[in-house]
C-alpha cells in the first residue's frame, strides 16, 4: 500500500467510478473509525473491521450525523445498500488508500440490512413502527 492522501484516493477514486459522490467516500470512511471504536480495543495493533461490522458502524453514524434525512443523503450521494458502501472500501482499496486482509471480499458487504428501513424506521412514530 503506497502513501496517498484522502483527498487523492477520493479522486481517483471517483474518476474511475463516478456512481459515488465525494461526500459519500468521506462518510463510508468516518463509519469506519465509528466501527472499528465499537468493535475493536483501541490499543490493539489491528483495527481491521469486517465488512458486516463497517456496515453497523456506517448504520449508527449515519443515523447520528444525518437522522431522518438519512435516506434522502444517501441516495443523493449513490448509497442505496450494502454493496455500495462495500464498492467504495474497495475503490479505496485500488487506489491504495485502504488495506485489505487476506479473507476480505467485495461480497463481506451483501445481505445486511434494508437501507430504506435501517434509516427511516427509527424516526417512525411507534404506531407506524408495528406496520414496518
Amino acid at each position: 500500500m503506497t502513501s496517498i492522501s484522502f483527498g487523492d484516493a477520493v479522486r481517483r477514486s471517483f474518476h474511475k467510478d463516478p456512481r459515488y459522490q465525494p461526500a459519500a467516500y468521506e462518510l463510508v470512511r468516518d463509519a469506519l473509525h465509528v466501527a472499528a471504536k465499537k468493535f475493536r480495543d483501541e490499543s490493539a495493533d489491528d483495527q481491521h473491521v469486517s465488512g458486516q461490522e463497517l456496515l453497523e458502524g456506517f448504520r449508527q453514524h449515519v443515523l447520528s450525523e444525518y437522522g431522518p434525512m438519512s435516506n434522502i443523503i444517501l441516495d443523493q450521494w449513490g448509497l442505496h445498500r450494502g454493496e455500495d458502501v462495500g464498492n467504495i472500501v474497495y475503490n479505496l482499496i485500488e487506489v491504495g488508500y485502504f488495506g485489505k486482509n487476506e479473507g476480505d471480499s467485495i461480497t463481506d458487504f451483501g445481505g445486511g440490512y434494508d437501507f430504506k428501513t435501517a434509516f427511516n424506521e427509527p424516526f417512525l412514530p411507534t404506531s407506524q413502527k408495528a406496520m414496518a
